[in-house]
Parts: structure tokens; sequence; C-alpha cells
């Protein structure tokens, strides 16, 4: 990331068609709107799961037969690579955490505040974690039984 734009919302419920209006909202601003394509990072969460997700958002944003979104999904428990995931993780930290609000409203508010401050401030993550750091990881775990107890 060189650069923080956050697109916050909040919505009532979860689902299919919020995640849809926020699509439609980043979607609609500057310089996605006009771009070739966007590629868009996600979990595997109920509301972009699978292929049916792909079809879906992929086949709403078609251009002259060309794709111009492209939904990517991070491999399961693979958090720690998708950049809103860290982004989630400070706000529960700094944002939620003590969960002091008397009502939705008061959560809005702070949610908002907290977003149009972290893009002033934000700057790029610095990955520390190397090849190196993964393979002798993987080493490490290789003989180790990692299956569920019984």
């Amino acid at each position: 990331m060189h650069r923080a734009k956050i697109f916050g919302r909040c919505e009532p419920h979860t689902g299919i068609e919020p995640f849809n209006r926020l699509v439609d909202q980043v979607m609609g601003t500057e310089p996605y709107a006009s771009a070739r394509c966007v590629y868009w990072v996600v979990d595997n969460g109920s509301s972009h799961r699978g292929q049916a997700s792909v079809k879906r958002l992929e086949g709403r944003y078609t251009r002259d037969r060309r794709r111009r979104l492209r939904l990517i999904h991070c491999p399961v428990h693979a958090s720690w690579l998708n950049q809103i995931e860290i982004y989630n993780s400070i706000i529960q930290r700094k944002v939620l955490t003590p969960n002091d609000f008397t009502d939705l409203g008061e959560v809005e508010a702070r949610l908002l505040a907290f977003e149009r401050r972290y893009e002033a401030a934000a700057r790029p993550f610095e990955w520390k974690f190397t090849r190196q750091d993964l393979r002798k990881l993987l080493e490490r775990l290789e003989g180790k039984d990692l299956s569920p107890a019984a």
C-alpha cells in the first residue's frame, strides 16, 4: 500500500447486499471508476465466498466484454495477507476496545472519525517476514503433529 484510502460503511447487518453497496461505493469513485481493472482482495466471508461471488461481482463490472473487477480470495487462515484484516485488527485494538458505547450511532461516529484520522497518518506496513523466515518455520513444523487433538 502506498497510500491509505478507506471506504468505511456502517450497515445494520452484514451480507451480500451490504457488501455490494460497498463495492458500488468504491467502484463509483475515482480513480477506480475509470480504472481498466480493480483487484479486490477478500477473505472467505459469507458475503464474498466462492465462485458464485466471483461471477456475481465480476459480471456486475464488465465493460465492453472486459472485466473491470477481479476478485481474489486469500487462502483460508491467511488473514495476515489481507490489508483490510490488518486494518480491522487496528480498529479492534484502538477503537472498539474498551466496548463502552451507549448506542450504534456512537460506534459509527467513532469508526468514521478514526477512518479520517488513519487516512491522514497511515504509512505502508513494512513486512519483516522473509522467504527464509518461512522456510525456517516450515522446517520447524515439519516434524510436529499438527492434527487436532481427538
